[in-house]
């Protein structure tokens, strides 16, 4: 069974991003492979459009009802059956689902996990040997980052830039603060898991990619740099930009 879910996992994903990296490679002049990464990137953030323009609705949505959440909960405080049925009846209502946003994490996973195995298993010679017939073997990749960077090794400062991108995005998500003057104990707490999860993310992603070769960090950045222009556009259509942004201006 195991071996069935790691050959389905290496047909159709491992191997589909590692030719397309390499043609990428082949194609762009001065066969850049910092350069290969970014269009490739690109190209896995327009494939997911779709799925994370629901998401960004639906937490768009949220970051709107969620004043009527914090009253319902207010409300049924004593009755937990009664509060869940009203929050479920309320997501209904305005037509959110709350797990757009896992879907999309859930689909997302399996394709970093083959980036970081293209990232660190396909800069080898023997590798290229698992390349489609109609794409160029280039003999061997040259890992450098416009002649300035190897990203075949980790890398601080693409490290700390994904770090960024990624506090810049979950800030962007957060919902307004609701005024509880001290009296709504589960509001406070969960604004202040909240802005536990804003700083504890960044912070994660950095120690994480200081480890791993520097290619999954530019994947990383440039990919959290879509995902703030797309919420940034989508926000602002919707009547304004996210909270979050607002203030971090």
């Amino acid at each position: 069974m195991f071996q069935s879910i790691g050959n389905f996992f290496y047909v159709m994903l491992y191997q589909p991003l590692f030719n397309a990296l390499v043609m990428l490679y082949n194609y762009i002049p001065g066969h850049d492979f910092g350069i290969a990464i970014i269009f490739l990137t690109l190209i896995i953030r327009f494939i997911l459009y779709p799925l994370s323009i629901k998401a960004v609705h639906s937490q768009k949505s949220l970051q709107e009802v969620q004043p009527k959440i914090l009253e319902v909960q207010k409300k049924y405080k004593d009755d937990k059956e009664k509060q869940a049925k009203e929050i479920l009846a309320l997501y209904k209502s305005e037509k959110i689902n709350p797990f757009s946003g896992l879907f999309l994490a859930l689909v997302q996973l399996p394709i970093l996990i083959a980036l970081y195995q293209v990232f660190w298993n396909g800069l080898k010679s023997k590798e290229l040997s698992v390349l489609y017939s109609f794409i160029a073997n280039p003999g061997q990749i040259n890992p450098m980052f416009i002649h300035l960077l190897d990203l075949s090794k980790p890398n601080m400062i693409l490290a700390i830039l994904a770090g960024l991108t990624q506090y810049f995005q979950t800030k962007m998500m957060l919902p307004k603060k609701a005024k509880t003057n001290g009296q709504d104990k589960k509001a406070d707490f969960s604004q202040a898991m909240q802005t536990q999860m804003l700083y504890f993310m960044p912070v994660f992603t950095v120690i994480i990619l200081l480890g791993l070769p520097s290619a999954l960090g530019l994947y990383w950045t440039i990919s959290g740099i879509f995902s703030i222009i797309q919420q940034y556009l989508i926000f602002s259509a919707q009547g304004g930009p996210a909270s979050g942004w607002k203030k971090s201006k």
